[in-house]
């Protein structure tokens, strides 16, 4: 089966030195997820890329595990932790449909699900690798918000030059709004502890969920 692990294989090494574009909404969304974890958790982060976020959130829990289809991303995100000195994250290269067995705490998924080709499914296994109570914590552009504005129609427009261009992945890019991302995931047996945009005007929704 053809996956998008060769355009992120091949991106990874200038997408590893890419800046964060901004600064202050990545800390202050990095800071209310350091507010749900707990020292003794076990935590699963979906979609890795280079391992950032896992190594700043590592020192607040038990043990981080980090999966991404991509090799070069994980290789990259080896190479950080060590040089971090990160001692507690185990690494799993594979789909979000093939992610790590098991149970979590916590389940991560940052910039992703707008990728994801079945939304359903990939948060039903979510849902199946969290015990009730636990946490699925996320940030996903949902780009459906900006319709009619030109910002919305560039995005159109661009994503499948780019993508014939080989400049983003082949997989479709879904143009999701906030409700009806909330209501997928609260359909696949979450309440909805906290949802915000950092910024607020920003695209990407932040949302915290308890598995019922």
């Amino acid at each position: 089966m053809k996956t998008d692990a060769p355009f992120w294989d091949k991106i990874a090494p200038k997408y590893a030195q890419n800046p964060i574009r901004d600064v202050a909404a990545y800390r202050q969304a990095l800071a209310r997820t350091c507010s749900y974890l707990k020292p003794d958790d076990r935590v699963l982060e979906l979609g890795c890329g280079t391992g950032s976020t896992a190594i700043e959130l590592a020192s607040q829990v038990a043990e981080i595990t980090v999966s991404d289809l991509s090799q070069g991303m994980l290789a990259i995100a080896r190479e950080r932790a060590a040089s971090a000195g990160v001692g507690n994250m185990q690494f799993h290269q594979g789909s979000v449909a093939h992610a790590p067995e098991g149970t979590y705490d916590v389940v991560l998924a940052h910039n992703l699900l707008h990728l994801l080709p079945d939304l359903q499914a990939a948060l039903a296994l979510v849902s199946a690798r969290l015990p009730k109570g636990a946490l699925f914590i996320s940030k996903t552009p949902c780009l459906r918000e900006s319709r009619g504005s030109a910002k919305y129609w560039s995005f159109k427009v661009m994503i499948p030059v780019m993508r014939l261009l080989g400049k983003a992945p082949t997989s479709p890019v879904h143009f999701f709004d906030i409700p009806s991302l909330e209501a997928a995931i609260e359909a696949a047996g979450f309440e909805l502890v906290e949802t915000a945009n950092y910024p607020v005007s920003t695209l990407g929704r932040y949302i915290v969920a308890r598995r019922l």
